[in-house]
């Protein structure tokens, strides 16, 4: 009688278990219809998004950057091919989408509505601080905020300006995390104001990654349910370690996990109880944290060694920003930033209102940035790093805004007149409210993020933002990727390893270039 295969179940629906899924089918020979994923959400991609809403609105809470050193993301991405153009993959679509479109912003400041100097602004005593902050070890750095190594003057700079919208910073954010950003992407530093070896995927990121993924994994067998809350997992102790036992799910029987089967669960979630908003409506106050949030304080209370949840989601005042997709029918307002800023539409990138309140940040993305967008659309993409703010012409908080009242910022921001404020006055609006955004960079201490495969896991392992992976980044794709690789490989002994992450920080030619970026920015 033959033996049934291995189940594996993957808790969340986001890039880690879509990662995960493609890892154990191509390098561990796991048959795909073994595979199942459960997303709580109606579709999987997590923070991933992407998607029309109504009739006449384009919709994404945000976007992600990608450079050369993704190297787990490039493997990933090199195994699916680009729907339509199956003769490449979804990484060659990358690197050609690149080099037909090259991104090299002419214009990464506004001041006064009108560009503004982008050289850096470091004192001598900032750099001091900054590569003081690069040379303590992390083991000095538990618990420490940004604000608790930097002089006041420091904050103000263009700098701290360019870097904190690029990759959402905050003062009151971990000093270890932002130490490991300075050392993972030295090598971008001396072309840090012109967003240069930055690279974009031709579409959002759903159209772009999510989509050519889940059709692969459908193709072969993959079972995809969603609407589908895990609520806890059962752990029990066994000789020699411990063993997931038992999935409970929301609203059906529990899913029984067997020695021989696998658990891969995401932990947390950045996009966790995100509202929306549109023209008319502020986004609601989100309500309390959702079911992977809820899924961890359950696991984390029973087992110590599983993280600390709370850490990174128990204030969601220091963790929220807002967002803004706008769709336009008329190019006015597009034309009228491609001759301010110097760059056509999708070339040039991240362009931050330095003297706004909401620290207003817009994209104006390449064309079609949806795979089924109407021809006569624009869609352009903001945030504000700052939504705790008021407004200077909108007096209240952005994330208290409707959609008309952040263009109407907006408009004010740029000083607009004429057709350029009327097309975008007349802008299609959905906000965006996000609690949980930035929760994976807050203050930490060692064991609050768990390792991949916990002490004794004999059948399960942890993958996303929260989990600990040395030397890493959070709040990229990579770093999600990077996580599947580590718990297939540990989960099955049949997948490698992935490789070590790039220390571009050990080559004295990118020290040398980062010093006097910093020097003479």
């Amino acid at each position: 009688m033959p033996v049934p295969s291995a189940r594996h179940h993957l808790v969340g629906g986001g890039i880690a278990s879509l990662a995960a899924a493609v890892f154990l089918i191509r390098d561990a020979g796991v048959p795909g219809d073994t595979i199942t994923i459960y997303e709580e959400l109606d579709r999987p991609g997590g923070s991933l998004d992407g998607r029309t809403v109504g009739e006449d609105s384009y919709f994404t809470r945000g976007g992600r950057m990608f450079e050369p050193n993704f190297i787990c993301t490039r493997d990933l991405l090199e195994t699916i091919p680009m729907p339509g153009h199956e003769e490449r993959n979804l990484w060659q679509d990358i690197e050609y989408f690149n080099l037909a479109v090259p991104g090299t912003s002419k214009c990464r400041l506004l001041r006064d509505g009108q560009k503004a100097d982008m050289s850096l602004g470091l004192s001598a005593q900032d750099v001091f601080e900054l590569n003081r902050l690069m040379l303590t070890s992390e083991a000095h750095l538990q618990g420490h905020t940004i604000g608790q190594h930097f002089s006041r003057g420091f904050f103000d700079s263009n700098f701290w300006i360019m870097w904190s919208t690029m990759f959402s910073f905050q003062p009151w954010h971990s000093a270890m995390e932002m130490r490991r950003y300075m050392r993972r992407f030295i090598h971008l530093l001396p072309g840090m104001a012109e967003i240069r070896g930055i690279l974009r995927t031709r579409y959002n990121q759903y159209d772009s990654i999510v989509a050519p993924i889940v059709r692969w994994l459908r193709a072969r067998g993959v079972r995809i349910e969603t609407g589908r809350r895990v609520t806890d997992l059962r752990i029990d102790p066994v000789a020699g370690g411990r063993e997931a036992k038992e999935l409970m799910l929301d609203g059906a029987p529990p899913v029984t996990v067997g020695t021989e089967d696998r658990v891969y669960l995401t932990l947390g979630s950045m996009t966790d109880a995100s509202t929306q908003g549109s023209n008319d409506t502020a986004p609601p106050v989100p309500g309390a944290a959702g079911g992977a949030w809820a899924l961890w304080r359950r696991l984390a209370a029973r087992h110590r060694d599983l993280g600390n949840p709370d850490v990174f989601s128990r204030d969601p005042a220091q963790t929220t920003w807002s967002s803004f997709t706008a769709t336009m029918t008329s190019p006015a307002f597009f034309e009228y930033m491609e001759g301010l800023t110097g760059n056509w539409a999708g070339t040039g990138g991240l362009v931050t209102l330095a003297e706004s309140g909401w620290m207003l940040s817009v994209v104006m993305f390449h064309q079609p940035h949806f795979v089924k967008q109407d021809p006569g659309h624009l869609v352009m993409w903001g945030f504000g790093l700052r939504g705790d703010r008021d407004g200077d012409h909108v007096r209240k908080p952005m994330w208290e805004c409707t959609g008309d009242e952040v263009l109407a910022e907006l408009i004010g921001q740029l000083r607009l007149t004429g057709t350029p404020k009327t097309a975008l006055a007349e802008a299609r609006v959905v906000t965006s409210r996000m609690p949980y955004i930035t929760s994976q960079f807050m203050p930490r201490d060692r064991g609050d993020r768990p390792r991949v495969r916990p002490e004794g896991a004999k059948n399960f392992a942890l993958m996303g933002q929260f989990v600990e992976l040395p030397l890493d980044t959070v709040f990229t794709v990579e770093y999600s990727v990077r996580s599947a690789r580590v718990a297939v490989h540990e989960m099955t002994g049949k997948a490698a390893p992935p490789p070590p992450v790039v220390r571009e920080d050990r080559d004295p030619a990118v020290l040398l270039r980062a010093a006097r970026a910093l020097y003479g920015g």
